[in-house]
């Protein structure tokens, strides 16, 4: 026995034999707590014996036989494994018709004449003393009816078979198992192999199938050919009858196996330690079950339980036992045996009786780091007896122990969270707890956020020798650090400086084929990982076709193959036929068909009188392939032409001729030499036979002395030296146009309004038109206004009105003119006479916009207005209509007047205006129809220069400067008091006391028109004070856009010499700002006088 083990070791390399040691072994482990037995150990020497001598006599077998050749190996422990070989110790070859049985036997269904040798030797190989045992050569020949009743019959003896007659064919039966039904009985979890083997002629086939059920296909394999059907792992339910069946052509045969599993012991519960603290109860369980049922055996320390010493607080009921009270000093080993006829279970539980407090066993202060949304496993492990009750608390949790959802514990103490969150985080105390005292332990949960690849990276198409880039972006917990590998094809990256990778990307550069494949970015972290794949396929052009071969050649066409190239990932999608004419035009390629990418051939139809050279080009997605090398040449013979010349038309260039072109034919189409074309003509509807004239090399040819404008029938056909192509159809053509001779007449004009006119008119005849005719033209011109009776002749023009029409309408005239027109046919030579003129006048419009509004005299209380009439007056003026309101210097317009101007008046004085005060003008002419655009101007009337002065005396008087010292004094106590205030959390009640108010003329001050923002609830986008909406009257400074500005020579916001304000009051940012500095300023006596005015 080995020291310090209890393990035994028995040497027999010496002299001992082996045989002295065999038996069965039992090993006792024995301490002051109690004694442990082991299972039996059977220990047997291996064997491998020699085969007994024997003489094998040659067996003489009639073609078509059946044989079965016998192993008999010498038994063997453990049983040899068996094989046939021959002297060149190779294995003999099995199959359907010879197959070796599990008892190793060598079974021929029939034998055939090749099966005759002199060398079928079996061998047993011993696996344990690693030997081979060979038994003597079997001889066997094998012969037909013929050859027996010739040359053997001196030679046969017992072990010959043969028959009378010559060997027929017959229906198969079992060679093994015999009859027709056999039994065998499989432990439970071994392996069950059965097996049949059939004779007959032809041979036969084995099939399986259960009884009554399936056979289980998930551990049932067929061997030998069908021959064996073996289920692993057997269970209760393989037990049934499984038939096997030999069939061939001349019929069948069945043989059922009725199988019957019986069952080792095997543990349902086997019995586990038990440690009982003083005063417990426990038991200890032994359930095992097996077929047959097995019995169970109680041991205690090794010896029967009912040889040990009497215990009442130990009861023992078939394979329970149980304790109630235990004492201390009552620790033993209690052995469990569980056997039937085909085995035993023996299992050891060691009761111990103990008294502990608790003690931790799991690490302190232990850290746990989970992913966000996977499982939290909190341990606690802890000794104690009794054994203690475990407690969860988590710091900052209001010291209350840990129960319910999220929460699950197990009876080991671990604190489980199925689905932990960020919340979950922080520090738990475990509590172990019984009554001999307690113990507790810290562990601390991290959870980390999870690695995520936010993007996939994308699949690539990339032409060869560019550059791919894959992008990986990923998001992880900051605390982890994140490693990114990037795989190809699921293996590393090739060690090519091609192959760039990034924080969050794979870039390679001048990708070649063998780049190709499957890209994997692959983010771990300690806790994590995230991964995403994408393809990438490199493609290019495709290599050009190759071996071109014409075959199957005919006049008009030949069948053209060729060999593919390689398609460089990106499939052939068709290929382009071209051909060369050597003959007619030789260098130039010409595509011919087109054929799919999937066929290698075409038939080509061909043209006569050509020299042809084929080539091929390959398309795929990237684009076409370089031309393949051309194929060998190709001549066709010379034909009359299959086709006459297309485009044949005539029309004539002068009234007396008839020119007939048409679109020659090419050298492809010419079908030989001598290319000719015969052109034929005569006039349509008249009786009369075809003139014709044959030329060459032109494209059209001119007829004389034609009639004007007559149709005519008109062909062209193509003649060679080997004849004339295809009877061409006619097609109608007329000679050249003469200029129309009539004019239209019964012209009539209709106003519809002062811009539009309707024109009407009766057609010329057909006959006049002597042409096609095309239309008809309106030319018209202005005479002149209907206000002064002064000619006014503007340029003429023309309207046009295609087809044969009979009216037509005059848009965009002047209103209240005078117009003349006339009317005139035209064809395709030109215009026809005109027809009389036809005088119309339109109706009153309103009028222009006057020709400029200027203000001069300005004074303190009154302006006076100057201005032109319209340019375009469009009727009579019936007067002018002047619109003005003020403007004060917040932008604000104020009520809008009205006056009425007699449409003779050119000036008009504004009297009883206020001084110093903008006003702004709008001014328009009106007619009968209605009131025209309207001009704007502005103005500003005159300071009252007294008042001025008498403001600027009083300024400069010494009590008016201390008067306004004291004010400002006052000003400045006062903003430093509100000051005061709001930084002890008051506020000044402006903005309240304005909203009381609500005073019109109060404006709120922001940063831009010089007050105080912080009290101002206006908004730049709000309208002006004191403006209202047009449907009065009222319109407002932004409605108008015109201005002097826009008709005059004044600039922007300036005086002119009269003292009108020149410009747009538009409020401007410029303006707004200058007046802001110019208010911001220290007051002045003058601006305070103002105040009081």
């Amino acid at each position: 026995m080995k020291p310090h083990s209890g393990t035994l070791v028995i040497d027999i390399s010496g002299s001992g034999k082996a045989e002295a040691y065999e038996g069965v072994y039992q090993c006792t482990a024995h301490n002051e707590h109690g004694t442990a037995v082991s299972n039996n150990i059977v220990v047997r020497q291996s064997r491998s014996p020699l085969w007994s001598k024997e003489s094998n006599p040659p067996f003489v077998v009639q073609e078509g036989a059946s044989l079965v050749l016998k192993c008999r190996p010498p038994a063997g422990l453990p049983p040899p494994v068996i094989f046939w070989m021959d002297n060149n110790f190779q294995r003999l070859s099995l199959s359907r018709r010879v197959s070796q049985g599990l008892n190793g036997d060598l079974y021929f269904s029939n034998v055939e004449v090749s099966d005759s040798r002199s060398d079928y030797i079996c061998y047993a190989r011993f696996p344990r003393t690693q030997t081979i045992q060979q038994k003597q050569p079997i001889t066997v020949r094998v012969v037909n009816m013929d050859a027996i009743n010739e040359t053997w019959p001196g030679f046969l003896n017992e072990t010959d078979f043969f028959g009378d007659g010559q060997t027929e064919e017959r229906r198969p039966s079992f060679q093994v198992p015999s009859g027709p039904s056999s039994s065998m009985m499989v432990l439970r979890g071994q392996l069950l192999e059965m097996e049949c083997i059939a004779e007959g002629l032809p041979t036969p086939e084995i099939t399986w199938s259960k009884v009554s059920g399936e056979l289980p296909s998930n551990r049932a394999t067929y061997l030998n050919f069908h021959k064996t059907l073996r289920i692993a792992a057997v269970t209760e339910a393989d037990s049934g009858q499984y038939r096997c069946t030999a069939k061939n052509t001349l019929g069948s045969i069945h043989h059922v196996i009725t199988v019957t599993v019986k069952a080792a012991p095997y543990w349902i519960e086997a019995p586990q330690n038990l440690v009982l603290a003083p005063r417990e109860k426990g038991q200890l369980i032994c359930r095992a079950s097996g077929n047959p049922k097995p019995s169970v055996s109680w041991f205690m320390d090794g010896l029967p339980i009912h040889n040990a010493p009497e215990d009442s607080r130990r009861k023992v009921e078939g394979d329970t036992i149980m304790f109630e009270d235990v004492v201390s000093g009552s620790s033993a080993v209690y052995q469990c045996n569980a056997s039937n006829e085909h085995g035993y279970l023996l299992a050891n539980a060691f009761v111990n009786v103990l008294s502990e407090p608790p003690r931790m066993l799991t690490p302190p202060n232990k850290v746990y780091q989970v992913i966000m949304n996977q499982r939290a496993a909190l341990e606690c492990y802890s000794f104690g007896s009794p054994i203690p009750k475990i407690t969860w608390f988590k710091e900052n949790h209001t010291n209350a122990a840990l129960e319910g959802d999220p929460y699950i514990f197990y009876d080991n103490g671990t604190l489980v969270i199925p689905v932990a969150q960020a919340t979950n985080s922080g520090k738990y105390t475990c509590v172990a707890l019984n009554m001999l005292g307690k113990s507790d332990n810290h562990v601390h949960l991290e959870v980390k956020e999870p690695t995520r690849i936010l993007k996939q990276p994308e699949y690539k198409v990339v032409q060869r020798n560019r550059d791919v880039v894959f992008e990986c972006p990923v998001k992880h917990d900051p605390s982890l650090i994140p490693t990114m590998i990037w795989l190809k094809d699921n293996g590393e990256l090739p060690d090519d400086e091609r192959f760039v990778v990034d924080s969050d990307s794979l870039t390679i550069t001048e990708v070649t084929e063998s780049d190709a494949g499957t890209y994997t970015c692959i983010m771990n972290t300690t806790l994590d990982q995230d991964s995403a794949s994408a393809d990438l396929r490199v493609v290019e052009q495709p290599d050009p076709p190759s071996d071109l071969e014409l075959t199957d050649q005919k006049p008009r066409s030949v069948q053209l193959t060729w060999i593919p190239g390689d398609d460089h990932n990106s499939p052939i999608k068709r290929f382009l036929i071209q051909y060369e004419d050597s003959l007619h035009d030789h260098g130039s390629w010409h595509n011919l068909t087109e054929v799919p990418g999937t066929r290698t051939t075409a038939h080509l139809k061909l043209s006569p009188f050509v020299h042809y050279k084929f080539r091929v080009m390959a398309l795929n997605d990237v684009g076409y392939s370089l031309p393949s090398p051309s194929s060998r040449h190709y001549k066709t013979r010379a034909a009359a032409p299959d086709e006459n010349p297309t485009g044949v038309e005539g029309l004539g260039t002068q009234p007396d001729n008839l020119v007939i072109h048409w679109k020659p034919l090419t050298g492809l189409q010419s079908n030989g030499p001598g290319l000719q074309y015969v052109v034929y003509w005569r006039q349509k509807y008249v009786d009369e036979d075809w003139h014709s004239v044959k030329v060459a090399n032109v494209s059209k040819f001119t007829v004389q002395g034609t009639p004007t404008f007559t149709p005519y029938e008109v062909k062209v056909q193509a003649v060679n030296e080997h004849g004339s192509g295809p009877e061409p159809p006619p097609v109608t053509a007329y000679s050249g146009e003469d200029l129309p001779k009539a004019a239209p007449h019964n012209v009539q004009v209709q106003v519809i309004n002062s811009t539009l006119a309707h024109v009407h008119w009766e057609p010329v005849s057909l006959s006049s038109v002597r042409g096609h005719l095309k239309g008809y033209k309106v030319y018209y011109s202005r005479k002149g206004s209907l206000h002064n009776h002064s000619p006014h002749h503007s340029e003429q023009q023309v309207l046009t009105f295609s087809g044969n029409r009979t009216h037509g309408k005059l848009p965009g005239l002047h209103p209240f003119s005078r117009y003349a027109l006339n009317v005139r046919v035209y064809n395709g030579r030109g215009e026809g006479p005109a027809s009389s003129d036809e005088d119309f006048a339109t109706q009153e419009g309103v009028p222009g916009h006057p020709a400029f509004l200027r203000v001069v005299n300005p004074s303190l209380d009154s302006l006076t207005l100057e201005w032109g009439p319209p340019h375009d007056r469009n009727g009579r003026l019936t007067g002018y209509t002047l619109k003005y309101q003020p403007v004060n210097n917040s932008n604000e317009l104020g009520p809008l007047k009205e006056v009425t101007v007699a449409a003779n008046e050119t000036s008009f004085t504004l009297p009883n205006l206020k001084y110093s005060t903008r006003y702004k003008f709008y001014f328009n002419a009106k007619t009968q129809k209605g009131p025209g655009p309207t001009i704007t101007q502005e103005a500003v009337t005159v300071i009252d220069e007294a008042m001025a002065s008498r403001q600027v005396d009083i300024a400069t008087q010494g009590w008016f400067i201390g008067l306004m010292c004291a004010i400002a004094l006052l000003i400045l106590v006062l903003l430093i008091v509100c000051f005061i205030k709001r930084n002890k959390g008051g506020k000044y009640p402006v903005k309240e006391k304005e909203d009381a108010h609500a005073d019109p003329e109060i404006q709120p001050m922001k940063d831009e028109d010089c007050t105080f923002g912080e009290y101002s609830d206006n908004e730049d986008h709000k309208p002006l004070k004191g403006s209202r909406t047009p449907s009065n009257g009222t319109v407002k400074r932004d409605d108008s856009d015109d201005s002097l500005v826009d008709y005059g020579d004044g600039g922007d916001g300036q005086f002119n010499e009269d003292g009108s304000f020149i410009g747009q009051y538009s409020g401007r940012k410029e303006r707004d700002t200058a007046e802001c500095i110019e208010s911001s300023e220290a007051p002045s006596p003058v601006n305070a006088m103002n105040s009081f005015v």
